[in-house]
């Protein structure tokens, strides 16, 4: 695991904006003998993974399986600009358990073994969630007895089958509503909050190096439900639950206000000795796109970003996707997109530039 060796300063929002005050600087031209200017050599372009582990972090995308089997110029930007990979839909249960008793790991191999020849970790996501369930579990008539069974059961299968290879599991997702109360979902209408705390011990079980974190959308800043949330994890860490991380999504879109908040919330999690991860960033805007709302996500991006450069244990910052050729956002949101760093012709836009100038100078305040 790459420890984390950024000294920035840590504590409050104002920090944040300490960092994005700075500018970078261009390097002075060497000269020759007779005092004529001379260009410096031009040094092969940093990827942000390079520049993440300058600053003590991961830096991470979400992968479209698909275009990573079929799009080359994508699947090289996939393993040359990132150090850690998130399955998009892959290790989802639909996707991994069709139908039941029956796995179907082939997509998710083919993923872990691209991570292991490019020397990239994997974050698992997800064992337990209300969506992208196969029609078998959300169609069957199950006991409430039957059902913790069955999520007993495919969480060790899952957990077993990935065993040594998983870095992070997003093991609980989207538990909560925005108010923070707790999702609705078949899991607490069956077997009560307590599937929450059998889910983390179940994956433990299973597999006891892996990191277990508990992932959520809406909770950058401090609010209701990023509150509810750290309620919750302090009450599992009295019960001695293993529960090792916090996953803040960092779904934003430029119409609505960044939380600039962030690195106050994220230190809570923080003192309470847990790890923090940015894991599924990205910043929508309503389309057309133009000039403004492209400096107004880069300015998202970079909101992210600082948050988890201020937060000592945050160890990995995840962009959802980083082309937006295949974002998942127009299909998910009508009327908005270029959501993501690159664009759908793998361009840079003005957020990938603010990553880059933001890792790099976390780098130089060591």
């Amino acid at each position: 695991m790459l420890k984390a060796t950024r000294s920035l300063a840590v504590g409050t929002a104002a920090a944040a904006l300490l960092v994005s005050s700075f500018t970078l600087t261009s390097a002075s031209a060497a000269t020759d003998s007779a005092g004529h200017h001379r260009p410096k050599p031009h040094a092969a372009p940093q990827t942000l993974a390079t520049l993440g582990q300058k600053a003590g972090l991961r830096i991470g995308t979400a992968v479209n399986t698909d275009a990573l089997a079929d799009d080359a110029p994508y699947r090289a930007k996939v393993a040359s600009e990132f150090s850690t990979v998130t399955p998009e839909n892959v290790m989802k249960w639909e996707a991994v358990e069709p139908q039941r008793g029956t796995y179907n790991w082939a997509a998710a191999d083919e993923l872990v073994d691209f991570a292991k020849k490019n020397g990239q970790l994997v974050r698992g996501h997800t064992l337990v969630w209300h969506s992208q369930l196969p029609a078998w579990l959300n169609n069957g008539d199950f006991t409430p007895e039957e059902l913790r069974e069955i999520l007993h059961q495919h969480i060790t299968d899952q957990v077993t089958h990935f065993k040594g290879k998983i870095w992070q599991w997003d093991v609980v997702n989207e538990a909560f509503n925005d108010d923070g109360t707790m999702r609705d979902s078949i899991w607490l209408q069956k077997l009560g909050p307590g599937y929450i705390a059998d889910a983390f011990r179940w994956a433990h079980e299973a597999d006891p190096k892996a990191k277990l974190f508990i992932n959520d959308y809406n909770v950058e800043g401090v609010n209701a439900k990023s509150t509810a949330l750290y309620d919750l994890v302090t009450d599992l860490r009295k019960q001695h639950v293993p529960v090792h991380g916090v996953g803040i999504q960092g779904h934003l879109g430029v119409q609505y206000s960044a939380p600039h908040d962030i690195a106050d919330n994220m230190l809570r999690f923080d003192r309470l000795g847990l790890e923090t991860a940015i894991t599924e960033a990205d910043v929508r805007m309503p389309m057309p796109a133009d000039s403004t709302k492209l400096e107004a996500q880069a300015e998202g991006y970079g909101v992210l970003l600082r948050g988890c450069l201020l937060t000592p244990r945050c160890n990995v910052f995840t962009v959802w996707g980083f082309s937006d050729k295949y974002s998942w956002v127009p299909g998910t949101f009508p009327g908005q997109g270029a959501a993501n760093i690159l664009d759908e012709n793998n361009m840079a836009k003005p957020a990938y530039g603010t990553l880059r100038q933001t890792l790099t100078l976390a780098a130089g305040r060591h």
